[in-house]
């Protein structure tokens, strides 16, 4: 039984090719698709106030400079999010529960960032890993430390919002396999646990865009200090 709660973690597939370029690809129908039409439904309109929204909260951090990662940023924010809430449908899969998928994404994205400040601005983005003021015996060890504070930081992208999805489908599938054993039992008490399932699926929604957003916004400062 105790292996069976982490098969929903396993990448579906049919007749021995895998399914997650289909999961990845799916939240691409839901976004609104451009038209020659004066005149939007309502959906458009709330899907591109959004997108709007989005946008601006990503790039208040950022100077003029910065403001040319528009397009990733969002396209990131808004491709997180819709992935985390689907994933939350009953006999779906989340991709961002791998581990590797999240990984490819932090990266690249990550040393972008680092390559782009050390071509506008090498020396300051070098003086990153020397605080002012740093007393002499101290450099090397500061240097070393800073260096692998900067290492680290797309791994920690990575596993964050692993951890946080998958701690959070655990949750749900222990909670759900509890009220199903109780209601012939114990339904007093499995009522009960269907309460908190329901309050546990409210806090999956909010973690499942807070994460999409953290996600993002960590990239954005780290550009911030790169531009």
């Amino acid at each position: 039984m105790g292996l069976n709660f982490f098969d929903q973690f396993s990448s579906p597939s049919l007749l021995g090719i895998p399914l997650i370029l289909i999961a990845m690809t799916f939240p691409a129908l839901l976004l609104p698709s451009p038209d020659n039409r004066w005149i939007t439904s309502r959906l458009s309109t709330l899907q591109l106030w959004f997108i709007n929204l989005v946008t601006k909260q990503l790039m208040m951090p950022l100077d003029k400079k910065g403001h040319k990662w528009a397009l990733i940023l969002t396209s990131l924010m808004i491709f997180l999010l819709l992935i985390n809430l689907l994933g939350l449908l009953p006999y779906t899969f989340t991709p961002t529960t791998q581990l590797s998928m999240n990984l490819a994404l932090a990266f690249p994205l990550w040393l972008a960032t680092i390559l782009t400040g050390l071509r506008n601005q090498p020396s300051a983005s070098l003086g990153h890993l020397l605080p002012e003021g740093t007393p002499t015996p101290l450099i090397p060890a500061l240097i070393l430390i800073e260096t692998t504070s900067l290492l680290i930081r797309p791994l920690a992208l990575g596993v964050r919002l692993t951890a946080n999805l998958t701690a959070g489908h655990l949750l749900i599938q222990l909670i759900s396999t509890a009220t199903i054993a109780l209601f012939s039992t114990m339904p007093a008490v499995s009522l009960l646990t269907l309460l908190v399932l329901f309050l546990l699926t409210v806090l999956e929604v909010a973690v499942a865009m807070i994460q999409a957003y953290v996600f993002v916004l960590l990239l954005s400062l780290y550009l911030q200090e790169n531009i």
